[in-house]
């Protein structure tokens, strides 16, 4: 049985929107095994300084993170797509074990293979501390509600 992960490329504008959407929905899920299962068996991240090969090193990051990154909400935004990548900005929101809360900005660069699976992923993140009066994010845990405002929508 092949694995597969719709929409397919080629991309259109919705299906990309689509496409980002369903990745946020997962990464705000913080659940590794079920994130991992977006990408190839042998996908290639650079994260920051980090660069993970293949789902085991993937859940291995991700777990990290989120064991790190409390109180974790994201937001992604479609920036471009071709036919087979997908270019996003996003924002995410999370707390340390002080409580000391952060928002951490960047972009990402995706590659799908035909299965819809991403095989590359690059990501380029700065964080900033903010105080908890600055948040923006204040749904509960897991995924953006509909109603919720965007990145273009907050002036992220």
């Amino acid at each position: 049985m092949s694995e597969s992960r719709p929409p397919f490329p080629p991309f259109t504008r919705e299906t990309a929107i689509q496409k980002v959407r369903g990745a946020e929905d997962g990464w705000n899920s913080r659940d590794p095994h079920k994130v991992s299962l977006a990408y190839t068996v042998d996908s290639v991240w650079r994260n920051r300084a980090e660069f993970p090969v293949g789902r085991q090193q993937i859940v291995e990051f991700l777990t990290r993170k989120w064991n790190r990154e409390l109180g974790y909400r994201l937001i992604k935004e479609l920036w471009a797509f071709t036919d087979n990548r997908i270019a996003v900005r996003f924002a995410y929101e999370y707390r340390d074990d002080s409580n000391q809360w952060y928002r951490a900005y960047g972009n990402e660069n995706w590659e799908f293979g035909p299965d819809g699976l991403m095989h590359h992923r690059y990501a380029s993140i700065n964080d900033m501390r903010i105080s908890e009066s600055d948040r923006k994010y204040h749904w509960p845990l897991g995924p953006r509600p509909a109603d919720h405002p965007g990145l273009s929508e907050l002036g992220l």
